[in-house]
This record gives structure tokens, sequence and C-alpha cells, in this order.
């Protein structure tokens, strides 16, 4: 299950997505009220989007939030690994963030072959699937 936090993240690049024009960056406000997050949790997490380089800001009257990355460039599976981490729902099936289950044996798990097909098959669709995608 993914959190809210990544889930609000994809709803305000969505918005940013639709929204955003050449002449215009877009307030944190507008976005909270539209898409109906909570502001200050918002703030944070437009910050956070800020700092992994997928936005950028400007303060002041003309001041907002504007994508730096065209929403096609921008996939699901690399979003949710910055908001939530690992994506895998087992940590000795996760390709970017593995560690060993410390009660069980690996070579003769029974659990692990069959996480380790939910985490092909949610990364195919996850890391094929961009911002510009879910536009449309």
């Amino acid at each position: 299950m993914i959190s809210k936090k990544c889930k609000y993240a994809i709803k305000a690049l969505l918005y940013l997505a639709d929204n955003q024009s050449e002449a215009r960056s877009i307030f944190s406000t507008e976005i909270a009220e539209k898409e109906n997050i909570p502001q200050k949790f918002l703030e944070t997490i437009l910050r956070e989007l800020r700092n992994f380089q997928l936005l950028q800001s400007r303060r002041g009257k003309t001041g907002g939030y504007r994508l730096l990355k065209q929403p096609s460039e921008i996939r699901l599976a690399d979003l949710m690994r910055m908001m939530d981490g690992p994506i895998a729902l087992l940590p000795c099936v996760s390709l970017n963030y593995y560690a060993p289950c410390e009660e069980c044996n690996e070579s003769t798990c029974t659990i692990k072959p069959v996480f380790e097909k939910v985490r092909d098959e949610t990364l195919a669709i996850l890391g094929n699937t961009t911002i510009e995608m879910m536009r449309e």
C-alpha cells in the first residue's frame, strides 16, 4: 500500500502537469484546495519533490511551483521510491533495498519466489507508467 504522502505527491504532480503554463507557476494553496490535500502536509511534500529536483519553486507574488521535468519523464516507480522507499513487499525481494529476512533460509524459502513475481509485475507496471500517461 502506498502512503498518503506518496498519493498526495502523485496528485500534486498531476495537478501541476494539467495546470501550469509558460506564464504561471502554481501556489501550494491552489493545489491543496483543488486536490483536497492538507496545506501543511502538502508544503512538506512539495519541498521533498523540489529536493528530488522534480519541481522548482519561487517566492513572491508571481511565485509558486513548476515542474522541472516533463510529465513523460516522471515514472511512478521512481516517485514511489523517493517518497516511500522500497516497492517490494518483502525486504528479501527488493532490488534497491535488499535485506535478508532474519527468520528464513532464502535457498529453501517457498514464500520468496511468489513475492519476486509480485515485485516483477508491480515494477513492470509502475516503471512503465509516467505522470503523462496518467493524464490521458
